[in-house]
Formats: C-alpha cells, structure tokens, sequence
C-alpha cells in the first residue's frame, strides 16, 4: 500500500490531484528538475482538499494516501485508485466514514466538502441537518453515519487543520500547542450558544492563515473577524 505521496502539484482536475514525482528525491526548487523523468500520480481528493489545495499548483505538498479500488460497469471492472489526504487524520476519518453502510469510497469524498473537525463535530452533536448538507448525504444516511460512528469521533474535533504543503503541520509535525488553543476557543463558543459545526469550521478558517494565531485570544480575534464576514 502507498502510505503517502510527495511530489510537485500540477493540476487538480475532476476532484484529482495530479502529482509529479521525479525519478530522484524532489528538489527543492521543482524546476530544476529534470521533467521527462519521473511519474505523475493521480490522487483522488475530497472536495474540501481539493478548495484548499487550489492554491499550491507548482508548489510541492504532501499527501497522506489510502488506495481502493473502484467498480465500473456494474462491477464488471475494478480499477485501482489512490486518495489523498492533507493529514493523517483526514484519512483515518475517511476509513471510519466508509464503514457506515450506504457511504462507498467515491461517495465519501465527494461528501467531504466541510473539514472533519465540522463533519465530526456534527456527528457528535446528532445534527443531522448539517449532515444532510453534504453531497449525497440523504436523511436516511444521515442518521445511519450518526447511529455508526457516535461515540467514535470525538478525537477528530481537535485535529490538525494542514494545507499538505511541505513543512505545514502534517501528521506528527503538527505544533502540539494547536489542539489546546482550538480546544480552549471551541469550548468558550459553545459557551456563547454558538452551533459546533459552525464554529469548528470558523476556527477551521483562521488555522489555515499564513500566519496562524498562537493563542486562544488571537485565534477567537480572526474567528469573530471572519463570523462577521460571514
């Protein structure tokens, strides 16, 4: 299995990402290299990776990975396919969201359009109206993902919030400070009566600034900012 992926982002097209891997180790500068050699890879995302990569075309990210395979033809065919993720827990999420009955692997990523700290935080909250404001996330299958994985996501309400660039808070790189300020300004939200999948995806918003804020005062300063930006 293909853990992870490094590489220069070339486009991202049909909710994939085409990653350009040389033959050697990839250079600091990618034009250096030299481009007939090496692969290109095509990495299915979830549409919220996909916005947030959007920005990194020729730069090099990292993607943590998960293959799968995928039927054609009423399953006449399996083809072999790679998806992508900014963070490893991004894509532990994804392996638990695909085991709830009626979510397949294709279906999950195009039903990712919030982070998993907002999908997660709804689950937590038996909110089944923001749930059901996924992509084909029905009522139905709603409730199920809520009566599957209750219980079973609240360590994903203070992962990371990675861009999958190179050096960005990916995996155990990410500054062990972080969970404690989200966890601090999350809990004086709800405090306030704010909705957790709203406010998790504010505080989502303010982690991804170039220059991140350091403690729970900045970071509840940008969450106000962008509320009331709406």
């Amino acid at each position: 299995m293909i853990a992870s992926i490094q590489g220069v982002l070339e486009s991202i097209e049909n909710g994939a990402a085409y990653v350009w891997v040389p033959g050697g180790a990839v250079a600091a500068d990618h034009r250096a290299c030299d481009q007939r050699c090496g692969l290109t890879y095509e990495v299915m995302l979830t549409a919220y990776s996909a916005a947030r990569l959007g920005g990194s075309i020729g730069e090099s990210i990292v993607l943590r990975t998960q293959d799968y395979l995928e039927s054609q033809g009423q399953g006449a065919t399996m083809i072999p396919r790679l998806a992508g993720f900014t963070c490893i827990e991004d894509r532990q999420f994804f392996e638990l969201f695909t085991t709830c009955k009626g979510i397949g692997n294709r279906k999950a990523l195009r039903a990712m359009t919030m982070s998993t700290r907002q999908i997660a935080a709804a689950i937590v909250d038996h909110d089944s109206a923001v749930l059901q404001s996924l992509p084909e996330i029905g009522k139905r299958t709603a409730e199920t993902v809520i009566a599957t994985l209750r219980g079973k996501v609240d360590r994903f309400l203070e992962g990371p919030a990675s861009s999958g660039r190179v050096g960005a808070a990916i995996g155990d790189q990410v500054d062990h400070a972080e969970p404690v300020i989200v966890r601090e300004a999350l809990k004086f939200l709800l405090e306030l009566g704010e909705n957790r999948a709203a406010a998790t995806g504010w505080i989502d918003q303010a982690l991804v600034a170039d220059e991140p804020p350091s403690d729970v005062q900045s970071l509840l300063a940008r969450v106000y900012r962008i509320k009331s930006h709406g």
